[in-house]
């Protein structure tokens, strides 16, 4: 009787937790219903938006076509009355019009008479005909934004007689790191290219009008590197010009910082310049002057991909940026081979740059070399990071957003709890660490990770994945979070890698869609979507889900212990949040086995998927 009355006391529980579950799936079937409407209600108004933005466009063409019809218009009468003013001017210095004059004046007066005959006979010079000049077109606004007008123009390549034509890399036009901050810019293309998201730059004012420019925006600071090129060039080369101290003066006048960098030439050739000048550092090692090296500029020195691909082919440097590119064409070359065998005494900064477009330097294609090179690149210094040793020594403040990560574990196994937490002790950069599993987590938490702050929560007994990573973000302080899968493996950079793709893409959420996947039971090692590297995708999987921490609030997490990932995904192609997959190392997934994997992926081998993924 007391096992039966058992029985039924645990079948009666399993209804119930069906019954809740099923009423969960129930209400969440009914919220995505009321969303799905109001995004048609959306789709709606955003269609009529697109009709209302249509008719204006249309309007507006309409305008414009008036005003330029009205514009030509005032330009023909404009030239048909020069030509009126210059056929009266004709006639009155041609020779038959003077005698007419002459003879009107000089008709009671012989010596006036004979005087203005000899005159009019005198050959005169006639008017030039007016010309038409062209209309000009219609006033365009200028746009400020960093890149806006940096763009590449040489499409076309040229490799033993063959012509290539390239889809050049689009030069982002922001954002800023530092948009509290302005600062006026003297520089060559390539050092200015690299400080132009650091900051609101102000470029292009010159010796004779630097005075009616700046004060249009009051610069907090003024960077001068010692340029070769442009209108600023001797005035800071050999003896310093007056317009050089002019520009110092009215900066010394508002309390603005001033920089000389060298870069390039002989120190020498700036040095009583530089004196002038509150603070001075230089790229060269010989110089008895603080240190400011070239970093990379996350911006542009990114492996995101030219939209044409790139070609099957080893480079040398020569052929890769031959001497006439500009150097928004030197970013998109830096991206088209399959990798670029650099000569001996290559600038240590033109590498580094070649490797952070994930480029392989050799004359290998090694896509695995190419990531270590890239970290690498990196890993010496960002222009961000060279900024802010900069700003820190001349006393101005260095804030931008930061990279500070905080990690949610949910543990629903015990079993694995020593291997979730030995996968988050590897990485570096956890500034947090959500705890979400059984009593005992806690104190080996705190073990494991004794640096890290941890905030332990035990959860419900019927808790799902779901439950306990909506229960966790609410617990996150950092600017961006990270969802690790006990299951799975991860390496010691993968969190430093996947941090790396918020310096170069848009997106609110970073994670993989190429990833290597490991199935115990055939012991097979896949590898799914390697093409998705470095784009902007659908979806990635859950469990190396990196998103900023508001973001992530507004989505919520789904009480799901299966599938929560998909439902994330989905409600992020709802709200128009874009998601970027990052490199396919640095993580494996685990499972016994997985028949969705084994039809979506590519067998690499039967054995460890370890030695591919983790590098």
């Amino acid at each position: 009787m007391t096992t039966e009355l058992e029985s039924t006391r645990r079948a009666l529980r399993d209804a119930v937790a069906q019954a809740e579950r099923a009423a969960e799936l129930a209400r969440l079937l009914d919220a995505a219903q009321a969303k799905l409407a109001a995004a048609e209600e959306s789709a709606e108004e955003a269609k009529a938006l697109a009709e209302q933005l249509s008719e204006t466009e249309e309007l507006l063409s309409a305008e414009q076509a008036v005003a330029d019809r009205l514009r030509k218009e005032l330009a023909e009468q404009r030239f048909q009355a020069e030509v009126a003013q210059w056929k009266l001017s004709s006639m009155k210095v041609a020779r038959w019009s003077r005698l007419g004059d002459a003879i009107k004046s000089g008709k009671s007066n012989p010596v006036r008479l004979a005087k203005g005959l000899r005159g009019a006979a005198k050959p005169v010079k006639r008017p030039s005909a007016p010309k038409r000049k062209p209309v000009a077109a219609g006033v365009k606004v200028k746009d400020d934004r960093p890149g806006a007008s940096f763009q590449a123009t040489h499409t076309t390549r040229t490799l033993e007689g063959a012509s290539f034509k390239l889809k050049p890399y689009r030069v982002p036009t922001g954002p800023n790191t530092r948009p509290h901050l302005t600062a006026a810019v003297i520089a060559d293309p390539h050092a200015e290219a690299l400080l132009r998201y650091e900051w609101r730059q102000t470029t292009g004012f010159t010796p004779r009008d630097f005075a009616r420019v700046l004060p249009l925006e009051v610069p907090h600071l003024l960077v001068v590197e010692s340029v070769t090129q442009g209108p600023w060039v001797e005035e800071i080369t050999g003896e310093p010009g007056e317009k050089l101290r002019a520009l110092l003066a009215w900066c010394a006048e508002r309390g603005i910082r001033t920089v000389f960098w060298h870069t390039q030439g002989e120190v020498s050739a700036y040095a009583a310049a530089a004196e002038l000048f509150e603070h001075r550092f230089t790229t060269d090692l010989t110089v008895a002057w603080p240190r400011l090296q070239f970093g990379v500029q996350p911006r542009v020195h990114n492996p995101l991909p030219l939209a044409g691909g790139r070609i099957d082919r080893v480079l040398t440097l020569d052929q890769l940026l031959p001497g006439h590119l500009a150097y928004p064409d030197v970013l998109t070359s830096y991206r088209w081979p399959a990798a670029a065998d650099c000569p001996p005494g290559t600038p240590q900064w033109r590498l580094a740059e070649i490797a952070a477009c994930g480029t392989p330097i050799g004359t290998e294609v090694d896509s695995r070399r190419a990531h270590v090179a890239l970290r690498r690149a990196y890993s010496m210094g960002t222009m961000s990071e060279r900024i802010d040793e900069m700003l820190d020594a001349i006393g101005l403040p260095s804030a931008r957003p930061t990279l500070n990560t905080s990690v949610m574990l949910p543990i629903l196994d015990p079993f694995l709890m020593e291997h979730a937490l030995a996968q988050v002790a590897k990485q570096s950069g956890v500034d947090q660490l959500i705890v979400i599993g059984p009593p005992e987590a806690e104190l080996r938490a705190r073990d494991v990770l004794p640096d890290v702050e941890i905030i332990y929560r035990r959860p419900q007994p019927s808790m799902t994945e779901g439950a306990m990573l909506g229960a966790g973000i609410d617990l996150c302080e950092a600017d961006l979070v990270a969802v690790m899968d006990p299951r799975d493996v991860y390496g010691p950079h993968y969190l430093s890698d996947l941090r790396r793709a918020f310096l170069f893409s848009t997106a609110d959420v970073v994670g993989k869609a190429a990833f290597y996947a490991h199935l115990r039971k055939p012991q097979a090692t896949l590898l799914k979507q390697p093409e998705t590297e470095y784009s902007y995708v659908p979806e990635i999987t859950g469990g190396t889900l990196l998103a900023r921490r508001n973001a992530l609030r507004e989505l919520g997490f789904a009480d799901l212990t299966e599938g929560w990932d998909e439902v994330l995904m989905r409600q992020c192609r709802t709200d128009g949040i874009k998601v970027f997959s990052a490199d396919r190392f640095g993580y494996v997934r685990v499972r016994d086995e997985d028949r969705w994997l084994l039809g979506a992926a590519h067998l690499v081998e039967y054995g460890s998927a370890e030695p591919h993924a983790l590098i």
